[in-house]
């Protein structure tokens, strides 16, 4: 009954993750990390920041109000 009550619990955090994108600075670490081996690893701070920059200066990269 654990066993199924963990991956019940497992299969729900991973759902929100990928729904509000928390998980986005995971991949891309991962992407860094295989793709460009040598390329330094952003903080999530910085990464945080350069993914608003990056909405903020291309509206069609995500949601924006104003």
């Amino acid at each position: 009954m654990r066993s199924v009550l963990g991956k019940a619990v497992r299969g729900l955090r991973w759902y929100v993750r990928e729904l509000t994108d928390e998980s986005a600075y995971d991949r891309y670490v991962a992407h860094l990390r295989t793709g460009h081996p040598d390329a330094p690893v952003p903080s999530r701070r910085e990464f945080e920041r350069m993914r608003t920059d990056r909405q903020e200066s291309d509206p069609r990269q995500g949601f924006r109000c104003c």
